[in-house]
């Protein structure tokens, strides 16, 4: 059966349908966080079949096939490819309203050109045709990524990668611009002292210097953000509770460090005064770069203790959090502005409960000295769909600029992705087409189309300045 998916989907009226094709749909892609493999990219993979660039590393599907009653043999375990496309073939139907009915139906539209709904009985015949597909050159990781435009991306890399792949990358002639994004979590999860131990005693090797203090882990971590500044990473990136802001000594913190390195147990609230202090200088070094940040906070991860165990963590077993954002957040920015030490930034919410606390927060610290310096990032994970997707756009035009916003991302582990930002992209047209109809907006196309154009591509270009 033909999908529902034709030139003007979620387009409702001529504005949005203008907007789109002659605006919109023409801009390249800068996909500014993203959890791609460089291995991947490097060696311009070739996939095998459908299963693996689309099913592979996908929490967002397998949530919804456990939903469905599928065993944990066809989602991660040891059932055959074929098989685990089987059985996401027999949860799709299921899916109606969730935003992985239209995703999945546009990737197989956008990457190859199939425009018939996925289901068990459709199943075979989409399996044969990807997999004859997929074994052509241009169906390659790279090809893959020009078929969507894909300009720039960024990677998600711990401190003690050695970048091998993205420097392998740079001397390729691999058309996509392909950076390295710094994410230093581990250097600050002290909840574990043995895990944190481990890190250490590995960031000790990469660089060379003995971590026996505080100051000597930023010394290690600044020898690694020079190699990553080297390699061309311009972001860094923080997954977070909250912005953490507790106030403490310097010598509480090399107390904390000391015990935390002797393998001792820390309380909770020496846990958070670490962190506090940790992410105050991350976000110097930042500022020292002249960088910019991006901060996710608000989920509770690895819910599920006993498949946690079984699976390992990013497996689909994390949910929105309700932790308390705002006095924290204030703190922690307002510490940065006071010394003119706070670079651009971006922050993102899980829970729509916060959508007005981040869309008020950024404009407390907007300086005049970049336009859209203080950023609210792209309705994220949970949020990423179209109602999510909606109120973030409504809220930040109440709120703030809607003309200097960045845009979207990806924040996805599937090449098979990029059709997501096809789909923000048609939500905004369609959200400011509706304003035109209604007469709550000019009809003045150049004026809207330029919006448009901006929001999707060039806003991005100039605030990273890859």
């Amino acid at each position: 059966m033909k999908t529902f998916i034709n030139d003007n989907f979620l387009l409702k009226t001529k504005t949005a349908q203008t907007l789109y094709h002659e605006f919109a749909k023409k801009q390249p892609i800068i996909d500014y966080h993203s959890h791609l493999s460089p291995k991947q990219i490097a060696e311009n993979t070739q996939f095998q079949n459908i299963t693996q660039p689309w099913l592979y590393g996908d929490h967002y599907k397998w949530r919804a096939m456990r939903a469905n009653g599928i065993n944990e043999k066809f989602i991660t375990g040891d059932g055959s490819d074929r098989e685990k496309f089987q059985a996401w073939a027999q949860t799709v139907p299921n899916a109606l309203r969730n935003p992985l009915y239209h995703w999945t139906h546009l990737e197989l539209l956008d990457y190859f050109g199939i425009d018939e709904l996925l289901n068990e009985e459709s199943a075979d015949e989409i399996w044969e045709i990807t997999s004859e597909m997929l074994f052509q050159d241009d169906m390659r990781v790279w090809g893959l990524l020009k078929k969507m435009n894909v300009e720039t991306l960024c990677t998600t890399d711990d401190p003690i990668d050695s970048l091998e792949y993205h420097i392998k990358i740079k001397n390729s002639n691999c058309p996509i611009n392909v950076l390295p994004a710094w994410r230093p979590d581990k250097a600050s999860e002290v909840s574990n002292p043995e895990a944190f131990n481990q890190y250490i005693d590995k960031l000790a090797e990469v660089t060379n210097i003995d971590i026996n203090s505080f100051d000597k882990l930023f010394s290690a971590l600044d020898n690694r953000i020079n190699h990553f500044h080297n390699c061309g990473c311009r972001l860094a990136d923080f997954g977070l509770d909250f912005l953490y802001s507790e106030t403490y000594t310097d010598n509480e913190i090399n107390a904390i460090f000391n015990k935390v390195r002797s393998n001792n147990q820390l309380t909770p609230q020496e846990i958070l005064k670490f962190k506090s202090a940790c992410l105050y200088r991350f976000a110097i070094q930042v500022h020292s770069k002249g960088w910019v940040q991006q901060f996710h906070a608000g989920p509770v991860r690895n819910n599920n203790t006993r498949l946690l165990k079984a699976l390992g963590p990013d497996t689909g077993f994390d949910s929105m959090g309700d932790f308390s954002q705002a006095q924290s957040m204030s703190r922690f920015l307002n510490r940065l502005d006071s010394t003119n030490q706070l670079a651009k930034s971006i922050l993102y919410n899980i829970n729509p409960a916060d959508n007005e606390v981040f869309a008020t927060m950024i404009g407390n610290f907007q300086d005049g000295t970049v336009a859209g310096k203080m950023q609210w990032g792209s309705a994220w994970w949970f949020l990423d769909q179209k109602d999510g997707i909606e109120k973030q756009l409504n809220c930040l035009s109440n709120h703030g600029l809607l003309s200097r916003f960045v845009g979207m991302l990806t924040d996805s582990r599937s090449f098979l992705s990029y059709s997501r930002h096809e789909y923000f992209r048609r939500i905004l047209c369609n959200l400011i087409g509706n304003d035109v109809e209604n007469g709550e907006l000019p009809n003045d196309i150049n004026l809207l189309g330029n919006m448009i154009e901006n929001i999707c591509y060039k806003n991005a270009k100039i605030y990273f300045n890859f």
